[in-house]
């Protein structure tokens, strides 16, 4: 009987060694809310990203990617899944207590039968890991990342939970581990008085332990095939890093305090604040790509940065800052873009996006193709050989991956349609682009056209001169946009479904 078990055991290990020298391995990075031009290589003067610069330069740069929605949940599960916002079955936030009343943390799950990419890696062997913030159902539920192709998650389950960088616990798969005595709110406001950094630092920050445990991982998986998806937490407000990364960025940045009046949590320096996110998080792909290095993975390794959709959405009126502090017009943090997160113009759903493969995908390159996250899903199969499911609604972009140059048109639609923020329809043919506003109101906006490769800041709506893109967009939506109860939309002229 030992003799057997032995066997199996040599046999296994010779399989994944097998499998490990033929397969590639997948690092996928995300970060959160970060804007479209918040690194150096996509024009950020203010903020030092030297390692994704080099990633940039070793790999290519992508100039026309977008997430997957407007705003975290639906966007991941725009990625996860490779169905767009027309078959999402998670089209917007929503907390999970509100359809799920059993759970009191995450947001709406992921059902039984939708199926992940990491389901897909799990199922050909590879070993599959996760740390960072899921947001696509509770432990427990469906949606668990244990359920969803993960042997490992370590991180925030919930992403409101997320929202404070000195959190109670983070879960290890179904496990509470924990973290702060005295864990830091996610929210607050001071009025008057001093604002003092170290009134909102506690002793576990959460995302070292979180890139650590990616290192790890890294190292311990180094001798067969993995599958690592990082979506980080920076920069989401809350805004409060560690002091030391505050203190890199000049005093005279900030003369006006933040008493969070746009929400979250007061800070004291908010433009050194946010810039000290963006810059830790360079740091923790720097950590990640050094680990690769360490194991001697680097060279077999695809590696792919972006982010879940734009920069920080405005404040209130009457506030100077955007949400939580933050600061996009001080960064430049969109270019010439209009809109942020929550938007389907381009600011809010045009994101960065380096790859990189040494070998297969070029260095140095900067591709203009468009794409977005429901490809991620086809691409990645690609890329490793595996089968895809049918029913995906992305097109692989391996063949532009790896030829920036390739010219062929796109065959699949690149659509969002986003049932929050007053209802919100985009639908990209060719160069322009197509957008509808305030849909899940009783007064919906009209077409808006722009011309994308002449207008990229989509200042001039040119509607009027082209009426038959916009049958050919509505006749596309009829076909495209299944009906979703949780997640109902109302697009005048295509359905019906209730506001």
């Amino acid at each position: 009987m030992k003799r057997a078990t032995s066997l199996a055991l040599c046999l296994l290990a010779i399989c994944q060694t097998l499998l490990a020298e033929t397969k590639p391995n997948v690092v996928f990075i995300i970060a959160d809310d970060l804007g479209w031009a918040e690194l150096g290589c996509y024009g950020q003067k203010k903020i030092p990203t030297p390692n994704l610069d080099l990633l940039a330069k070793q790999g290519t740069r992508f100039t026309q990617h977008y997430s997957g929605a407007p705003v975290c949940a639906p966007s991941r599960c725009v990625l996860m899944t490779g169905k767009h916002l027309g078959h999402a079955e998670v089209r917007g936030n929503l907390q999970a207590k509100k359809k799920f009343p059993q759970f009191d943390e995450g947001q709406f799950p992921l059902s039984e039968q939708a199926v992940t990419i990491a389901q897909q890696f799990q199922k050909a062997g590879y070993a599959t890991g996760a740390m960072g913030k899921w947001g696509l159902g509770p432990v427990g539920s469906t949606g668990d990342p244990s359920l969803k192709g993960f042997d490992l998650f370590f991180g925030y389950n919930c992403q409101s939970l997320a929202h404070s960088f000195y959190p109670a616990y983070l879960w290890r798969n179904a496990e509470k581990i924990p973290l702060n005595a005295k864990p830091i709110p996610g929210s607050a406001k001071q009025p008057e008085g001093d604002v003092k950094l170290e009134d909102w630092i506690g002793e576990s920050y959460a995302p070292k332990l979180m890139v650590a445990e990616a290192e790890k991982f890294i190292a311990d998986q180094s001798k067969r095939s993995f599958f690592l998806y990082l979506p980080f937490i920076e920069p989401h407000v809350s805004m409060h890093p560690p002091r030391e990364s505050v203190e890199k960025f000049p005093a005279e940045w900030d003369a006006e305090v933040y008493r969070g009046e746009c929400g979250y949590l007061p800070h004291p320096r908010p433009h050194a604040g946010y810039a000290a996110m963006i810059s830790d998080l360079d740091g923790y792909v720097g950590r990640v790509m050094a680990a690769l290095e360490k194991a001697g993975v680097t060279e077999k390794t695809l590696v792919i940065f972006t982010s879940d959709n734009g920069a920080t959405h405005e404040g209130p009126k009457g506030t100077r800052f955007h949400i939580g502090g933050a600061d996009p017009k001080f960064f430049n943090s969109t270019a010439d873009l209009r809109g942020y997160k929550g938007s389907v113009y381009e600011g809010g759903i045009r994101v960065p996006m380096i790859a990189r493969l040494p070998g297969r995908i070029p260095a140095g390159a900067v591709s203009d193709a468009p794409g977005y996250f429901a490809d991620w899903f086809p691409t990645l199969c690609d890329a490793a050989a595996l089968p895809k499911p049918a029913g995906l609604d992305g097109e692989s972009l391996w063949p532009v991956l790896t030829d920036p140059e390739s010219s062929k048109p796109r065959q699949k639609p690149m659509l969002w349609v986003f049932p929050q923020y007053g209802g919100q329809v985009a639908v990209r043919l060719g160069d322009f682009k197509l957008v509808r506003q305030d849909v899940n109101t009783k007064k919906p906006g009209p077409w808006e056209i722009y011309d994308l490769v002449n207008d990229r800041g989509e200042t001039k709506n040119i509607a009027d001169a082209h009426p038959e893109k916009i049958k050919q967009a509505e006749m596309l939506l009829r076909k495209e946009v299944s009906p979703n109860s949780h997640f109902p939309i109302t697009i005048p002229g295509i359905n019906s479904s209730p506001p």
